[in-house]
């Protein structure tokens, strides 16, 4: 709640302004709440102080993990391309031309029409069996590189923290830190009344 006052005795005077705040309601609350909470941590700060400790023994502890790190091995192999060709052109004309020649050869005509059937079967096979003769000398050879990736397994130790000896009046502590506190390990000490 704000309010603004203003006053004047004098038609020369200066003016004085005057603000009043005033907590109500969520902010009355939240300062309560502020008090509550706030103030004994406060308080307990104010008992607390910090010393050093002499560090007797700072010993490392390791986890061990298991890697997994993928490994490419690479080569080159000679790949021999095949031209696509039908090879029943070779055959084709293989019967054509065997059963030409089993045609011509016979002299009555059951023998002549034995002859061209005969002819026209070994024709094609012949023409076949070239066809594909020829075509593989035909591919050519190119280069072509293959890769393959393998995983390998390792076992990996990591440092994890510290497990710390201390002494400090007379008495020995243990505790595990993050890192190898050195000579002495800084203590904070905190002093509460027994009621």
């Amino acid at each position: 709640m704000k309010r603004n006052c203003s006053r004047s005795d004098k038609p020369n005077s200066a003016r004085v302004q005057v603000t009043r705040v005033g907590l109500t309601g969520p902010g009355l609350f939240a300062a309560a709440v502020f008090c509550i909470v706030a103030l004994p941590a406060i308080a307990r700060d104010r008992h607390v102080s910090y010393d050093y400790a002499t560090v007797i023994d700072a010993r490392p502890i390791y986890e061990t993990h298991r890697v997994e790190q993928p490994r490419q091995e690479c080569w080159t192999e000679t790949v021999y391309s095949q031209p696509q060709r039908d090879n029943s052109v070779g055959t084709v004309v293989g019967a054509v031309v065997g059963g030409a020649l089993g045609n011509a050869v016979g002299h009555s005509k059951k023998n002549k029409q034995v002859g061209a059937i005969v002819g026209a079967l070994l024709g094609g096979t012949v023409g076949r069996s070239v066809s594909i003769h020829r075509k593989s000398h035909q591919s050519q050879p190119r280069a072509e590189q293959v890769c393959r990736t393998y995983n390998d397994f390792y076992e990996q130790e990591r440092l994890v923290g510290f497990d710390v000896r201390y002494r400090y009046n007379d008495e020995t502590y243990t505790t595990r830190t993050k890192r190898d506190p050195g000579d002495t390990i800084k203590l904070r000490l905190s002093v509460t009344p027994v009621t």
